[in-house]
């Protein structure tokens, strides 16, 4: 647990304090690898357990995390966060405190829970990325391009197939290691 932690501090420390959020503001594909980064990878080597656990736990964890997702992705905050240094440092900071929230409720409901509240997150993950990656024009207004020789329609999609593929992926992932520890628990209590 040590270790992961250490891990997650170091990734967190690289992905901050690295050159990656300077260019992510003139790049939809580092944002979204940065947003990756602070929402899925760092929370899911730290994430503690809540002190609640059950439906509860899950709905707030769940249901926080797709809120703040989404809503950073609307045009008008995601350019907010990409202009201003207030908007992506509240950008950023609640990305990891849902992503914290999220894989802390899948650690404290079981194996079963989850399972269910990280497919679902991966659901939504996946439908967000598809929604940015296949629309047919800009969404942002054409400043989340420039610093990888790309068109922002081009970044646009190339950001949209990471979250669906990369966010999609990790999240079922563990997910699925999940499922099969619930079903090996559900087959030696038989």
């Amino acid at each position: 647990m040590l270790m992961r932690r250490a891990i997650a501090c170091a990734l967190l420390a690289a992905l901050w304090l690295g050159p990656l959020p300077g260019l992510a503001t003139g790049s939809m594909v580092l944002h979204m690898v940065l947003h990756l980064g602070v929402t899925t990878a760092v929370p899911a080597l730290w994430a503690p357990r809540l002190p609640l656990a059950g439906p509860v736990a899950l709905l707030l964890g769940g249901v926080v995390e797709m809120v703040v997702v989404w809503g950073w992705h609307l045009p008008g905050p995601h350019l907010w966060a990409r202009f201003t240094g207030i908007g992506f440092a509240l950008e950023q900071a609640s990305f990891l405190g849902a992503g914290m929230l999220l894989w802390a409720a899948a650690r404290s409901a079981g194996p079963f829970g989850g399972a269910l509240v990280l497919l679902a997150t991966t659901m939504h993950m996946t439908l967000l990325g598809a929604l940015i990656g296949l629309s047919p024009r800009d969404l942002y207004g054409g400043i989340c391009a420039g610093h990888l020789g790309l068109s922002a329609l081009q970044e646009q999609q190339i950001a949209g197939a990471l979250m669906a593929g990369a966010g999609g992926a990790i999240t079922l992932v563990a997910a699925l290691g999940r499922l099969a520890r619930a079903l090996e628990l559900k087959e030696a209590q038989a």
